[in-house]
């Protein structure tokens, strides 16, 4: 839902951001810059789950995972191409991910879902359009 609301807005981000909670309330945040300025539902992920990987220990059971984009940028800016021929990649990924927001714009948030959210009831069943997103102030004054 942040790669989503960001191409709304008509963003993209240059870093992302992870904010894990385990079940004795002990949190931290990680953070990484991006190479190029992404609105792309796969790059946000991967990179978020490399975050996670690289720096959760599995000492104890998670009780909250947030993901978080930073340092917006305008999504018309130009972006210099990919030397190594990604490019053909990340334009096929834009066309994926915008035809997804189409589909759930005309049919809603649950005709169209990544197989992974199936893995799990709980999951699957929350829709990610009605969540409230509230600053990190809103709960911190």
């Amino acid at each position: 839902s942040v790669a989503a609301r960001l191409r709304k807005h008509g963003f993209k981000c240059k870093t992302v951001e992870i904010t894990v909670r385990d079940n004795g309330l002990y949190s931290f945040s990680r953070q990484i810059h991006l190479r190029q300025p992404t609105n792309i539902t796969n790059e946000i992920v991967t990179a978020a789950f490399q975050l996670f990987k690289d720096n959760y220990k599995w000492e104890h059971p998670i009780r909250s995972l947030g993901i978080r984009a930073a340092d917006l940028v305008l999504d018309d800016i130009p972006v210099q191409l990919d030397l190594f021929g990604n490019q053909e990649k990340k334009e096929k990924l834009e066309k994926l991910d915008r035809t997804v927001d189409e589909i759930r714009r005309r049919f809603g948030y649950f005709s169209i879902q990544r197989a992974a959210m199936y893995q799990n009831k709980v999951l699957s069943h929350l829709d990610a359009g009605t969540h409230t997103v509230h600053p990190h102030s809103y709960f911190h004054g």
